[in-house]
């Protein structure tokens, strides 16, 4: 493996990395500190559209973690990002809560039912019928669609709750338009994280939980990858991939002596 040079910025999944099931990981707070002592540029990313960052940032404050909104990037922001960058100031048809709705008009997009440029899916916990049918009519009649993430399921105390993967599925089923996912595992997604925070592929490092979204994106975006194994993946899984990360550890915790 090429060596790389020393690590400079930072970049962390969010669920199964610093938090599972609102509660923090063992060594999360002491990494964030750690960053905040060496004043390394870093960003938490989630592929969870519903929150804006000021709502995660008081989400993870709950649990003990001190994480400014500005050091939050979500797909939600990584789609504004990409459709004005498409299309700056179009119109959309939002599915989607707050995170997805208020990024889209602070990137200048207005957001209609009116003949919209794109059809924009993402993460809801009240999915309508209603809503699907006029996406599919949209869609139908031109609209581009997007969605903010292919996750098919959410996490919930209940168990599994369908997300935007499941609902872009059933989208593509009624019009034959497949949509392009923003999130991870596209590594877009990183890189506007990197332009967010003015940082360079061969000194930044990405931490996730999930071989397949996680670190996959980091590899393609020419990252250095550490996988934890507090989360989706486990270590009896890693040797069914393709593909390695540059470490596998056991926790946050064994990331901080890293900066």
């Amino acid at each position: 493996m090429t060596e790389r040079r020393k690590a400079e910025s930072w970049l962390t999944d969010m669920d199964g990395v610093l938090v599972h099931e609102g509660h923090a990981l063992d060594g999360a707070a002491e990494f964030l500190e750690r960053l905040k002592q060496a004043q390394r540029p870093f960003l938490v990313l989630t592929n969870n559209s519903i929150f804006t960052p000021r709502d995660l940032s008081a989400r993870l404050a709950r649990s003990g973690l001190v994480v400014p909104e500005e050091s939050i990037w979500t797909s939600a922001l990584a789609t504004a990002v990409f459709l004005s960058d498409q299309l700056p100031g179009g119109s959309a048809y939002v599915i989607g809560e707050a995170g997805l709705t208020t990024a889209l008009y602070e990137a200048g997009y207005t957001l209609t039912d009116t003949e919209p440029d794109f059809v924009v899916l993402g993460e809801t916990r009240t999915y309508s019928f209603e809503a699907i049918t006029t996406a599919i009519r949209l869609i139908g009649r031109g609209a581009r669609f997007i969605a903010t993430n292919p996750d098919a399921t959410g996490p919930s105390v209940d168990g599994p709750l369908p997300a935007t993967g499941s609902v872009a599925a059933l989208i593509t089923r009624a019009t034959g338009a497949e949509p392009y996912f923003v999130g991870k595992p596209n590594p877009m997604m990183f890189r506007s994280a990197l332009n967010r925070i003015e940082a360079h592929s061969e000194t930044t490092v990405m931490i996730g939980d999930r071989m397949d979204t996680d670190v996959v994106a980091g590899i393609e975006a020419g990252l250095e990858t550490i996988l934890v194994l507090t989360g989706s993946t486990k270590r009896e899984d890693v040797d069914r991939f393709p593909f390695r990360p540059a470490h596998v550890l056991d926790s946050i915790a064994d990331v901080v002596g890293m900066i």
